[in-house]
């Protein structure tokens, strides 16, 4: 130990300095340096930090990005300058044949319901423009966001490469495993009257949800139009014995909204029913629809567990961000895995049956309500209140709809966020091959790319309901019988 010593003091370092090093009992010839506050000041204070621990990059990350992409593409803020573009300025760009020969047909038309029918095929193509697995466009902005979220350096045209690696042979690992088990040596086929898998399907799915029509519908989107095409044509709207809230209603035939909505009125009887959505509901996620306009339902399979699924997973997520958060320890993402394998079990149950089509025709009907609610003759009559911000151009009319009514008083952007990132997060679930995942390292990942839209649904759910989905025990109270608790306690105080 000496020889130690003086072998420091030879090589410059201080004597008293150094006179501190004791040997640790029972380590041998190891010491332990404990510097003296002189030493302290020569070399001056020394930084350190602690930093996050990161997940490596996994296989699954580009699908993400691609959902994000997708779901975006189909919002209300691209259809509308789609439709204008199409409809009014008459791009020939964005159109396909079908729409084309419409628009050389109807466009003049301003009776009948040939403008309505016009802008219902608008409405279908630019779904179909927008479906499929895939990420279009890109900027910078783009790139420095998604870099942000998957927390490492990445452009938009890497991550395109990096989903053709994913994709394969053009198919989501998911389908591929579905495909494998169910439709083994089963012919692929392009029309529907062959018999065999039917490639556009299985190749492109359409990224979209029900759960965005439901979290839309229990906004009062629906009932807002509704609304709207019983005053317009002389029915009364309000259940009171007073005047109608609708009665100065006057929509003249000189502007557009006269004739679109005349043929959105004729087109009744070929929309979906309240009833057959509160059945998909019920079918695909065991949601309900509470209402005096909402009929008993009688239905033969229900998703009666996915609620508690579901919220589960959002509460083991949050769970998940504070223990990612301190930097002294591991964040265990294995409760997150087992959570999103439970999801998408659940999910995969639903899918069946009117799971093809119901969403897409839902999601149809839905935009055009949208668009009709946002038409400048609309606002005249719907005024909103000028300061309150809207991410949209029908949202502020529903609002105003709520209020006549006597309806919720909690603000429909509430029920538009757990729409879109309701959504986004059940697509990632759905379409990410979980079942056949044991590697905490993709929950982590998952978990990270999605705390906006996690924290942001747990947000606007307790906005909406009054239910905290990251307390202690996890809530699987029926969102609806929420909803409905809250308007009955807002009526008792007026």
């Amino acid at each position: 130990m000496a020889e130690k010593a003086s072998k420091a003091t030879k090589s410059g370092e201080p004597a008293a300095e150094m006179a501190a090093a004791r040997p640790v009992p029972g380590a041998g010839e190891a010491f332990v340096v404990r510097p003296s506050a002189e030493l302290f000041d020569q070399i001056g204070a020394v930084p350190v930090a602690l930093k996050r621990a990161q997940s490596r990059p996994t296989v699954d990350q580009p699908l993400w990005t691609a959902i994000r992409n997708r779901t975006t593409a189909i919002g209300f803020g691209r259809y509308k300058d789609f439709i204008d573009a199409v409809l009014c300025q008459r791009d020939e760009t964005v159109t396909d044949k079908k729409l084309s020969r419409q628009l050389d047909e109807l466009s003049s038309q301003v009776r009948g319901v040939g403008a309505y029918e016009l802008l219902k095929t608008a409405t279908e193509t630019f779904l179909l423009l927008n479906c499929g697995v895939s990420i279009v466009g890109g900027g910078r902005t783009v790139d420095d966001e998604e870099s942000n979220r998957l927390g490492f350096t990445v452009t938009l045209n890497e991550l395109r490469s990096r989903l053709t690696t994913y994709l394969g042979d053009g198919r989501l690992p998911y389908i591929k495993r579905v495909l494998a088990a169910a439709f083994p040596g089963l012919d692929e086929i392009d029309s529907v009257f062959c018999d065999g898998v039917i490639t556009e399907r299985a190749d492109g799915p359409c990224l979209l949800e029900l759960i965005w029509s439901y979290w839309h519908e229990e906004g009062m989107l629906v009932q807002s139009i509704n609304a709207v095409s019983l005053r317009f044509q002389n029915r009364r709207t309000g259940s009171g014995a007073g005047s109608d809230p609708l009665a100065h209603l006057a929509l003249d035939p000189i502007r557009p909204l006269n004739n679109l909505l005349w043929g959105y009125i004729q087109d009744e009887q070929h929309r979906l029913t309240l009833q057959r959505r509160a059945y998909e509901y019920d079918h695909h996620y065991g949601l309900a629809l509470l209402g005096k306009a909402v009929p008993s339902l009688k239905a033969v399979d229900s998703r009666s567990k996915f609620v508690e699924a579901f919220h589960n997973l959002l509460h083991l997520t949050s769970i998940f961000y504070q223990e990612d958060d301190d930097t002294t320890r591991l964040a265990d993402a294995f409760p997150v895995l087992n959570a999103l394998k439970e999801t998408h079990l659940l999910l995969a149950q639903g899918a069946h049956n009117q799971f093809g089509d119901l969403p897409w025709t839902a999601r149809v009907e839905m935009l055009i309500q949208e668009w009709l609610l946002a038409r400048p003759e609309m606002r005249d009559f719907l005024q909103s209140r000028p300061m309150v911000p809207y991410q949209e151009g029908w949202m502020g009319q529903v609002d105003t709809m709520k209020k006549l009514q006597g309806w919720s008083d909690v603000t429909v952007t509430h029920f538009r966020d757990l729409g879109v990132f309701g959504e986004q997060l059940l697509l990632s679930v759905r379409y990410g091959d979980w079942i056949g995942v044991n590697d905490p390292a993709q929950a982590a990942n998952w978990a990270r790319y999605w705390r906006p839209e996690v924290q942001s649904y747990i947000h606007a759910y307790r906005a909406a309901t009054g239910a905290d989905l990251t307390a202690d025990a996890v809530d699987s109270t029926m969102p609806s019988r929420l909803l409905q608790n809250r308007l009955a306690a807002q009526a008792r105080t007026r």
